[in-house]
């Protein structure tokens, strides 16, 4: 399977299963040229930027050690232009859905 592919298949299943936990899904693979969010749901009140890490396994650290301080920083800005563009004046917050093979951990407000 391709890095591509994989990665879809990952927003595919963290956007079922933050669905299945009462989020509704907005929109995926929101790009600017300075970063992209993977999805973007809302939770009751709060607009959500969610990061999809996917490993296959945790050899080399996992999903949840794949995210960086520059990552981090582009996911921020790209949310900043999203609200900006869209005129949205709301409460956000920022999650990480890791997947290590078939476990998902969801990381609330995490950065």
């Amino acid at each position: 399977m391709s890095q591509t592919n994989a990665g879809q298949q990952a927003e595919s299943l963290a956007r079922t299963y933050l669905e299945q936990q009462g989020l509704q899904f907005v929109t995926q693979n929101q790009r600017y040229r300075f970063g992209e969010i993977d999805l973007i749901m809302r939770d009751k009140q709060y607009w959500v930027f969610i990061e999809v890490k996917f490993r296959s396994s945790t050899q080399f650290g996992g999903a949840l050690n794949a995210l960086s301080a520059g990552q981090i920083s582009r996911i921020r800005k790209a949310a900043e232009q999203y609200l900006q563009t869209h005129k949205i004046n709301a409460p956000c917050r920022f999650d990480v859905i890791a997947i290590n093979g078939q476990d998902i951990q969801w990381l609330q407000g995490c950065f």
